[in-house]
Formats: C-alpha cells, sequence, structure tokens
C-alpha cells in the first residue's frame, strides 16, 4: 500500500508522493502514479519553479492562504501541479488517449492543451487527499473550487471569496 509522506510546511518537497495511489476514488486509483509532488503552497523556493512561478498571481495567493488556513487545522496543502507547458499538456493527452483508447474517452481525464486550465496558469492540482478534502469544504473561503466532479484534486479560482462554488462540470470534456 502507497502512502503520502507527511513533511512540514517549511520545506519544499523532494520526495516521490503517493497522492492517487493512497486515493480511495476510482478515478484517483485510475491514475495512480508516482509523481514528484511540486511545493508545499508559502514555500519561498517555489517561485523559483515554472510551475508556480506562472500561475495566475490571484490563484496562487489563494492556494498560499488556503494552506495557512488549512495547517491552522492540522492539514498539509501540497500543490502538485501547476501551470504547465502546452507541450507538457498535449504529451499527459496523448498517454491518455493511449490509456484509454480513444480522445473521447481520454478527454473525460485530461484536457487539450486549448481547454486546458493548467496551460493558462489558472489551475491547480492538490493533495493529499485530506488536502483534497479540505478545500472542498472551505476552499469557497478563498474563491477556490473544485470544477469536475471526478477530478478531487482539481481546483480553480471560480467564485469571489467567500461566495458560493458553481456546479461542477462531470468531467472536463463538458468545458471543451
Amino acid at each position: 500500500m502507497s502512502k503520502i509522506l507527511a513533511v512540514p510546511v517549511s520545506l519544499l518537497v523532494v520526495a516521490l508522493v503517493a497522492v492517487a495511489c493512497a486515493s480511495s476514488h476510482p478515478v484517483a486509483r485510475a491514475h495512480a502514479v508516482l509523481r514528484p509532488a511540486t511545493a508545499l503552497p508559502g514555500d519561498p523556493s517555489a517561485m523559483s519553479r515554472p510551475t508556480i512561478r506562472k500561475l495566475d498571481a490571484d490563484l496562487r495567493d489563494a492556494v498560499e492562504a488556503a494552506a495557512r488556513a488549512a495547517r491552522k487545522d492540522g492539514v498539509t496543502v501540497i500543490l502538485n501541479s501547476g501551470w504547465r507547458s502546452a507541450a507538457h499538456q498535449e504529451r499527459l493527452f496523448r498517454e491518455a488517449v493511449s490509456r484509454y483508447g480513444s480522445e473521447a474517452e481520454a478527454l473525460r481525464y485530461v484536457a487539450t492543451p486549448d481547454t486546458s486550465a493548467h496551460v493558462t496558469g489558472d489551475a491547480v492540482d492538490i493533495g493529499p487527499e485530506q488536502a483534497d478534502e479540505w478545500l472542498r469544504e472551505h476552499g469557497a473561503d478563498f474563491g477556490l473550487c473544485q470544477v469536475f466532479a471526478n477530478e478531487i484534486w482539481h481546483f480553480e479560482l471560480a467564485t469571489t471569496p467567500g461566495g458560493t462554488c458553481p456546479p461542477m462540470y462531470p468531467d472536463s470534456s463538458y468545458r471543451g
């Protein structure tokens, strides 16, 4: 059984984190891979990484504020993915096509570079699952919303802080 590594909030995560592997969510299990975690929000060294630096500034600020609040509740928020280049997003999409057998099925899990909010710096993937749960409950206080029902880790600024999150799309194919 994979385990999620606990790391102090002041450190950049350099260990491999098995966020999806530890999840009980069926889509997360289907995408289970070990991947390096990007950063703990608020880490001063994180800005040197394009995945953080190229995020929309308001999104980055909201994630950092939410991470500080979550920490007070004993929850560590790890930013697993933020901004992605179009080439990286295209590779992820092609891998999904290979895995799921068709572009239509792949679109349920991975957006194309033309429709991905990651490519524009407007989305983050958060972990571990405890952080996802915390953000689903408290994220709207910071303007952060889960936007796809089948991606418990994917958050975007989708409301004003303290507002109500809009209804979720069933999956990313509905946004296209």
